[in-house]
């Protein structure tokens, strides 16, 4: 791909030192915007690498979420390896970690020990249930947010089970918030020059909680507490996934007064777009089995490629329900760009989601994809550092990188 001349994060560095999802997210999402990443990795490797789909023994999860990084290997539990992480935070902006709360203390590496030896440290600490608090040491993982945050609880059929999704959601609104705090504590420690860092403390239930909306409001003004209802929304209709009748699936949404009117007119004629019952989302809510039927009814008489053609005339939103080929193929995601390639030393050449959002000035850029393991030991512990490569061999013997 084409390197732009300039980067948001140009001379922003970036320490990695966690797993798994959430906070490597956070350190991709710098690391597309041109903050220098260094990942720093457990000689054993991050469990990512074998997570997920592999090719060739090669986790395709982990190229993604660790590109544009440069990769050591470093055993912080062992002094020789604390000793050298702390040579690196000394000319660091934010470290990123999600050992669970405690582990870093008790190496020495916890944030009054790195605050000492670099006040502008700005460190961003992932941990299922945060700092504090009664649950602070147990561990978790995204799933366990999913279900503590009360999202499980209301996904799924109404006579279901809570139901969880298949890939890390909330890790991945976990990093989000991750990545806009990181900002938030450089921009008050350059732009308003204070000259001082922080720590981040992030849970991963705390975000997917606070994205689920009011209902905590709701809760303690009405004593209303959400339930399952599958596809359909207790707070508008018609809203849902509907079958055409070549097997294929759409969905609609009609969160404005102009496109409820749209698709009653173009599902039900004006009669239905005029009724009475049909004016609030209340009553369409109060009367949702006859306003989803009447819609389903509709849709599943036709097949998805009319469906889309009559509501696109409409100006009534919908979408298709893609898999993945399908993304590959529509010109959409092809006139945006949304999907690059890009030459990987172990794979070739591989296509992967772009880097979003896309800006005018600094826009972001896929140099490579997640590197090998221990890739820049030399360059970055030697190189970098100082470290002798007679000493650094012997340190590979000890289990130190």
């Amino acid at each position: 791909m084409t390197t732009p001349s300039k980067h948001a994060l140009n001379g922003i560095r970036v320490i990695d030192a966690a797993t798994v999802i959430a906070g490597p997210t956070i350190g991709m999402l710098l690391g597309d915007f041109g903050a220098d990443v260094i990942k720093v990795e457990h000689p054993r490797g991050d469990v990512l690498r074998t997570t997920g789909a592999q090719k060739d023994d090669v986790g395709l999860w982990f190229k993604m979420a660790n590109r544009n990084k440069r990769c050591v290997t470093l055993c912080l539990s062992k002094p020789k390896g604390a000793d050298l992480f702390k040579e690196m935070i000394k000319n660091t902006d934010v470290l990123i970690e999600n050992f669970r709360t405690g582990t870093m203390e008790k190496w020495g590496l916890g944030w009054e020990d790195l605050k000492a030896i670099n006040p502008r440290l700005v460190m961003v600490r992932v941990t299922g249930f945060g700092q504090t608090g009664p649950y602070k040491k147990r561990p978790g993982f995204g799933t366990v947010a999913e279900v503590f945050s009360g999202f499980a609880n209301i996904t799924g059929e109404k006579d279901g089970p809570p139901t969880l999704p298949n890939f890390g959601l909330a890790d991945g609104i976990a990093a989000a918030y991750g990545t806009f705090a990181t900002m938030f504590a450089l921009y008050h420690r350059d732009a308003q020059g204070s000259d001082e860092g922080q720590f981040i403390d992030l849970s991963i239930y705390e975000p997917i909680f606070q994205v689920l909306g009011p209902q905590p409001l709701a809760y303690d003004q009405l004593g209303v507490i959400a339930q399952r209802m599958g596809n359909r929304s207790d707070n508008n209709a018609p809203r849902n996934t509907y079958e055409t009748r070549d097997g294929k699936w759409v969905a609609i949404s009609t969160n404005s007064p102009a496109i409820v009117t749209r698709v009653l007119t173009l599902c039900g004629g004006a009669d239905a777009a005029n009724d009475p019952r049909f004016q609030t989302p209340a009553g369409r809510v109060e009367h949702i089995e006859e306003v989803d039927g009447m819609v389903a009814d509709w849709i599943k008489q036709r097949d998805q490629k009319e469906v889309l053609a009559a509501f696109e005339e409409a100006e009534a939103a919908i979408g298709p329900a893609y898999d993945v080929a399908q993304i590959f193929e529509d010109p959409q995601y092809q006139a945006r760009g949304d999907i690059v390639e890009l030459d990987d030393a172990e794979l070739g050449k591989i296509r992967m989601t772009a880097a979003f959002p896309f800006m005018s000035e600094t826009p972001a850029v896929i140099r490579h994809a997640g590197p090998r393991k221990g890739q820049h030991n030399e360059d970055i512990l030697c190189g970098e550092l100082g470290v002798n490569p007679d000493d650094l061999a012997n340190l590979s013997k000890e289990g130190v990188v």
